[in-house]
């Protein structure tokens, strides 16, 4: 395209308003819920100025940007309120731009109260890879929408070399981790210790945190074990115009797994729960200091108004009240509420153990203290300690790691045998499918036992990746060997789906003549030279019969018969089981998925 030309286009964007916005959600990726949507802008169709690369450059050289920017600000602002998208609308800022004769103070706002928009649900993004200058210019920016009521956060974080001592002197309330650290962060150590300290700064500082450019299922699996709160990328949503509503399908469903198996093997603050004394808000002062003067082991008292409660008075704060001049004869006879402290987590019996630590660690450490208040519906049912919370914590994890895989962290034998027990006790219809690796050992003599353990968490990621409800249950034999028991009737399309996604992805781990010849050269067990085929999965299928099968013991026999079977074949591939048929039963014969 002529000069001439794309000046002209330039032009008639500006003057047409031929922008249209894109947006991609942000994901919460603790429950899969938006959080909220970044905006991305489009030239006209078909055209050079189509993409943002070459569009917002060009302006800039044109000396027309701050028109650009206005423009796309306020059609993405429209199009967000038109669509009624959820959660925060992120906004791409050139900071420089605020020293612009051009620039309007105010016209964001003015925009946003048109269309009826809160600017608390407005997130300025000021982008590293933009120019900061040397005269204060980026706090300037940072201040100049923090003072009408907007979130800053900085975007590209690690994308140049500035980023850390941006993110000391600004304290943006979000920032944006570059995709560089994202890309392959599951094949890469270095990357993940840099995620894991960038984690811990943000939890320090309380900023939120949110990953870019997630593009495979095991990144996103990465920094869900790391513990990232929020992230976006093509793997979860591409941008688009009109953009899902919805929570993310995959991160719903380890949501789910995850509470179901806290709830199954974790515990709740109840169990840390004392009876202990405690007095009622009108109580005069003076009784209080009598209560604690009778009993020196008491440090603390909760206090109650009609059987909530409202804090505690502690016998310190007491003590240096009293002890002032006329402290004494000016509070002894004031109702305890007068002084009683809020400084104390307050929290329902069913509240989980590991929701109360995260509570204690998120309180300013000048606030921290030692009680934990139990209430049942509000109502007080007593005291718990922190000491005994850190305890029983570490207490679990030892439990927790003992039935775990260490290497995928999913349910080991214990857990997989309670849930095949119980479902057999409560004579559910279910299907047991076991899950083996076929060539496995010559794969790991000939790439190494890394390449092998990746290989075991790719079979993981894919499983949990499929296997999404509630009424399924997954579970890490040990070694290549997976469990998935099935309370779904579509059992079978599952496996397929998991079978056709691991005939793909397993592709990356082969060098390309290793494709081309359909496999690799190994030694046997004998020590001899032998052609194997490509790694494939073997899933051996059973539904145990509960008037026939009395116990795990029995379904994993039958398990491992079928997984048998499923492997004589080669290649992916399923097999089932017959049904074990008892005297008692009159059903017809069940169908087969083999």
């Amino acid at each position: 395209m002529m000069q001439q030309e794309r000046a002209k286009l330039l032009h008639s964007i500006l003057t047409e308003g031929l922008i249209t916005p894109l947006f991609q959600p942000i994901y919460d990726l603790k429950s899969g819920a938006i959080y909220g949507y970044e905006a991305l802008s489009r030239g006209p169709e078909n055209t050079e100025l189509f993409t943002p690369s070459i569009l917002f450059p060009y302006a800039q050289a044109q000396g027309r940007l701050h028109e650009l920017e206005l423009l796309c600000r306020e059609r993405a602002i429209s199009r967000f309120a038109e669509l009624g998208l959820p959660g925060q609308l992120f906004l791409n800022v050139s900071a420089s731009l605020l020293s612009s004769p051009d620039h309007q103070k105010g016209m964001t706002l003015s925009i946003l109260n048109e269309l009826g928009l809160n600017q608390k649900n407005i997130v300025i993004e000021l982008s590293e890879q933009h120019p900061y200058d040397q005269n204060g210019l980026s706090h300037k920016s940072v201040e100049h929408y923090r003072d009408m009521g907007f979130q800053v956060a900085i975007d590209d974080l690690g994308a140049g070399y500035s980023g850390l001592r941006l993110w000391s002197e600004l304290r943006p309330d979000i920032v944006k981790l570059d995709k560089h650290f994202i890309e392959g962060i599951d094949r890469d150590e270095v990357k993940r210790e840099f995620v894991r300290s960038i984690i811990n700064i943000a939890h320090r500082l309380k900023c939120a945190l949110i990953a870019e450019g997630i593009e495979r299922q095991q990144e996103l699996d990465l920094l869900l074990e790391l513990g990232v709160e929020y992230g976006q990328g093509f793997y979860m949503h591409r941008p688009a115009l009109n953009p899902s509503t919805n929570p993310n399908s995959y991160l719903a469903a380890h949501a789910s797994q995850k509470r179901r198996f806290d709830y199954e093997h974790g515990e709740t603050v109840q169990t840390l729960c004392r009876e202990s004394t405690f007095i009622e808000s009108t109580r005069p002062l003076s009784e209080v200091a009598t209560l604690f003067k009778q009993n020196k082991s008491i440090t603390v008292l909760p206090v109650l108004d009609n059987g909530k409660p409202l804090g505690v008075i502690r016998r310190h704060a007491l003590h240096e009240l009293f002890s002032t001049p006329y402290g004494r004869a000016l509070y002894e006879n004031k109702p305890a509420v007068t002084i009683v402290s809020q400084e104390v987590l307050i929290v329902e019996n069913t509240v989980s153990l590991s929701s109360v630590s995260t509570m204690f660690t998120d309180q300013e450490a000048d606030l921290l203290n030692n009680e934990i208040l139990i209430v049942e519906d509000g109502l007080y049912l007593g005291i718990g300690h922190l000491k005994d919370l850190l305890k029983r914590i570490t207490e679990l994890k030892i439990q927790n790691a003992t039935y775990s895989n260490p290497l995928t962290l999913l349910p080991g034998n214990v857990p997989i045998n309670r849930e095949i027990d119980r479902r057999i006790q409560e004579q559910e219809d279910f299907y047991v499918a076991y899950f083996d690796l076929n060539e496995f050992k010559p794969f790991n003599d000939r790439y190494g036992y890394a390449k092998g353990d990746a290989i075991i968490q790719l079979v993981g990621s894919i499983i949990r990746s499929v296997v999404s409800s509630e009424q399924n249950f997954i579970g890490h034999v040990g070694g290549d060997d997976f469990v998935v028991v099935f309370g779904e009737q579509d059992w079978c399309e599952q496996c397929q789906r998991i079978l056709n996604m691991f005939a793909i992805e397993v592709q990356q781990f082969y060098e390309p003549q290793a494709l081309e010849e359909g496999g690799i050269w190994s030694k046997t067990r004998e020590g001899e030279p032998q052609f194997f085929g490509l790694l494939s999965l073997a899933i051996g299928v059973v539904n145990p019969n509960p008037h026939a099968c009395d116990s795990h013991h029995f379904v994993a026999e039958l398990a491992a018969q079928a997984k048998k079977s499923a492997k004589q074949r080669g290649g992916n591939s399923i097999y089932q089981q017959p049904y074990q048929y008892h005297y008692e039963d009159t059903a017809q014969a069940k169908p087969c998925c083999s």
